[in-house]
């Protein structure tokens, strides 16, 4: 089985078309991840920098508290969480 741990896993099984658990991803699926992929793929870009940030935002929610990820963001001379992100990624 492959290795399912890191976001270059969830890459790997897609790209083979078998699920982390070893199951068939059906092909309805991939072929609307593909297309929107595609699109994703041919749309420019602002700057790495900002995409970071929002990748930063987006999985450390997923692993800090709102009050750790803020500060973390300001000591990397990020611009701090907007009441958005607090509201979608945190529920207020």
């Amino acid at each position: 089985m492959s290795q399912t741990t890191g976001a270059d896993a969830v890459d790997a099984a897609i790209a083979q078309g078998i699920d982390l658990d070893g199951s068939p991803i059906p092909a309805a699926k991939l072929d609307l991840y593909n297309t929107v992929m595609a699109k994703e793929a041919q749309r420019q870009r602002s700057g790495v920098i900002n995409s970071m940030r929002s990748r930063i935002v987006r999985i450390g929610a997923k692993h800090y508290s709102q009050d750790d990820l803020n500060q973390m963001l300001e000591e990397a001379e990020f611009a701090p969480l907007k009441p958005k992100e607090i509201a979608y990624f945190y529920g207020s």
